[in-house]
């Protein structure tokens, strides 16, 4: 039984959203962060970095307490209104190729800890430090948990028949998204949505690991005080056939002293090799591997050596590991290991050439998407994926709403 609550919001007012909502802090270049704090001083980036230029010089502790002043700067320009009422939100996200629809909601840090919501990715202790103490300076979150839930047609007819209603924002952004937003205020909807969440038995968490982690760590160091906001933390739940599953491909620096035929040499023990050449190659299903070297593209189709693999080792991601990056290339962590980079697969593969054409890296590797059965399976099963092996949309836009604490 899956409980999501209903929350007073903080939101842009309707004529300012389009100005104050922005993609992820990280995704932005030195360029453009620098372009948009220049030129637009609505823009939810001077919020999460204020002191943008001096980021390397100031404390976390002065950084987060910036946060916290140029956020209450926002609210006290009326540039921020807090909702008089709880309520739900459904949200549209609608890109050049696919439409995202979810619902906006608090849940709950005991359905978290009762592995109701489920995971499927290991989380860095001192990201999850990082992030708690950034909510507990900052008094608020802006980045919600995606979460799947299994397709409901009841929720799927409601979600239909809501978007026929007047919504409080339509805008449309400069990547060529357009962003809608309805608000579900009445008890009668409200009531409604609890009792269709309470008959699913379990929920997955697709992206956002390091956030719930943070807001269970959180909970628990401030449990006393009865704060009943930190009982559970902001999340858009979407249908799991409504998520898109990119791959992240790899790159490496070096072959870890093989030379190109050594190394060919000891993939042929695990994969069928075929050349592919100037071919921009890409995998066509599990248990196949994309390859760049030496100006060459390979097709790597993989011998499954074990007639009743696990969950875990069935993973493509898992394959590579196993058979390739740690036992030839010789690495190990792959989360610290600086020979190693992540290129999301929802890139062009030409990215991947160009890095290994221009010298910096040897080798690319590129893999097929897994698939939210193989999400759901590893997180039944107690089982973490290796890091970074899938990139998943939608995204979020930054300051569209704020979970105060």
């Amino acid at each position: 039984m899956s409980k999501i609550i209903p929350f007073k919001a903080v939101r842009p007012t309707p004529d300012k959203v389009a100005l104050v909502t922005c993609r992820n802090y990280d995704d932005y270049s030195p360029a453009e962060l620098a372009s948009w704090l220049d030129f637009n001083p609505y823009s939810f980036l001077h919020v999460i970095n204020p002191a943008y230029v001096h980021s390397q010089k100031i404390t976390l502790d002065k950084r987060f307490k910036g946060v916290a002043h140029k956020y209450q700067d926002f609210k006290n320009d009326g540039v921020f209104l807090e909702d008089e009422k709880s309520a739900f939100f459904l949200y549209e996200i609608q890109t050049k190729n696919q439409t995202f629809t979810g619902i906006v909601a608090g849940t709950s840090i005991e359905d978290y800890k009762n592995n109701i919501i489920k995971k499927h990715e290991d989380t860095l202790q001192y990201r999850v430090e990082y992030f708690k103490d950034y909510l507990q300076q900052t008094g608020f979150n802006t980045e919600p948990v995606l979460i799947t839930y299994p397709d409901n047609p009841e929720i799927n007819s409601w979600i239909s028949e809501k978007k026929k209603e007047q919504p409080i924002y339509h805008f449309s952004t400069t990547n060529k998204e357009k962003h809608t937003l309805w608000k579900i205020e009445t008890d009668a909807e409200i009531t409604w949505l609890e009792n269709q969440f309470e008959k699913i038995p379990e929920l997955y968490i697709a992206d956002g690991h390091h956030r719930s982690a943070s807001a269970e760590l959180l909970y628990d160091q401030n449990v006393a005080l009865g704060n009943e906001h930190l009982n559970n933390f902001m999340s858009f739940l979407i249908a799991e056939s409504n998520v898109k599953i990119y791959e992240f491909n790899r790159i490496i620096r070096d072959l870890n002293g093989n030379s190109k035929e050594d190394f060919l040499e000891k993939l042929a023990n695990h994969f069928i090799i075929k050349s592919k050449e100037q071919e921009l190659w890409k995998p066509q299903s599990k248990f196949e591997f994309g390859m760049y070297l030496d100006g060459s593209f390979y097709a790597l189709f993989y011998k499954q050596e074990t007639k009743n693999p696990s969950i875990l080792e069935n993973l493509d991601a898992q394959i590579l590991y196993d058979k390739v990056l740690q036992p030839i290339l010789g690495i190990e962590d792959l989360r610290n290991d600086e020979r190693i980079e992540y290129i999301p697969g929802k890139q062009s593969i030409l990215t991947i050439k160009e890095l290994v054409d221009e010298g910096e890296f040897e080798v690319g590797f590129m893999l097929y998407p897994s698939d939210i059965s193989e999400i759901k399976a590893l997180a039944d099963n107690n089982l973490i994926m290796p890091p970074k092996s899938t990139y998943i949309e939608p995204k979020f836009r930054s300051g569209l709403m704020v979970y105060e604490l």
